[in-house]
């Protein structure tokens, strides 16, 4: 199995996620374009999750995730190892979202910078980092010092990440936020428990790790 960090983040530097209606109908779409299926000609932020009942069959492994106000990240793997999953699953996301936006903010033209980056997951030690950064970047909004294993104190920045609900962070530390979304099978054995990533991510926090990383850091 093969693991990609995918994101990518709007135009120009813009912001693409403007209000909670906005990150909602993004969420829904890592639920239901993950679907070898067409997607629906409508996918509402407001409507029931599961619009259709039949049997999904997916497109790729989401194995955690987090949205911030202009790029998204995502750790994946596609569905019996082919990559051309990851490139309709991506394709129908991004476009679904960037329609969804332009007629609701009533605006036209490109919302994404371009194709999404994709970075393939080569190494064990780059498995074991990359949730973590992952879940940190909703930092960037209180603590950006943590890019620069400068924040002293992790306790007011754990209570900050348990409170953003635009992640994964909570469905792997114990509380249902949007499991529907996740593969967690993976991810389950390694994080352990919730104890054991605020360990790991305390580390990060306050060490100098990132400054060996910057190809994964998107401002």
């Amino acid at each position: 199995m093969e693991f990609y960090h995918v994101l990518n983040r709007g135009i120009n530097k813009a912001n693409v996620f403007l209000d909670d209606g906005d990150r909602m109908r993004f969420v829904r779409g890592l639920y239901i374009y993950n679907d070898v299926n067409p997607a629906p000609n409508s996918v509402s932020q407001k409507s029931k999750w599961m619009d259709n009942p039949r049997e999904r069959i997916k497109l790729v492994h989401i194995h955690a995730w987090c949205l911030m106000n202009n790029h998204y990240h995502i750790l994946l793997s596609p569905v019996d190892d082919d990559p051309a999953n990851i490139s309709l699953f991506m394709r129908k996301l991004n476009m679904g979202y960037a329609k969804f936006f332009n007629e609701k903010h009533e605006r036209s033209g490109y919302l994404w910078q371009g194709k999404y980056k994709k970075i393939v997951i080569e190494h064990d030690a780059q498995f074991m980092y990359i949730p973590y950064y992952i879940h940190l970047n909703p930092l960037d909004f209180k603590y950006k010092e943590w890019r620069k294993g400068g924040l002293g104190q992790f306790a007011e920045a754990k209570d900050f990440l348990d409170s953003y609900r635009w992640s994964s962070w909570q469905d792997y530390t114990g509380k249902k936020n949007f499991p529907s979304i996740l593969y967690k099978n993976i991810l389950r054995d390694t994080l352990v428990s919730k104890n054991f990533q605020l360990s790991e991510m305390s580390k990060i926090v306050t060490s100098e790790k990132l400054a060996s990383d910057s190809e994964y850091i998107e401002t």
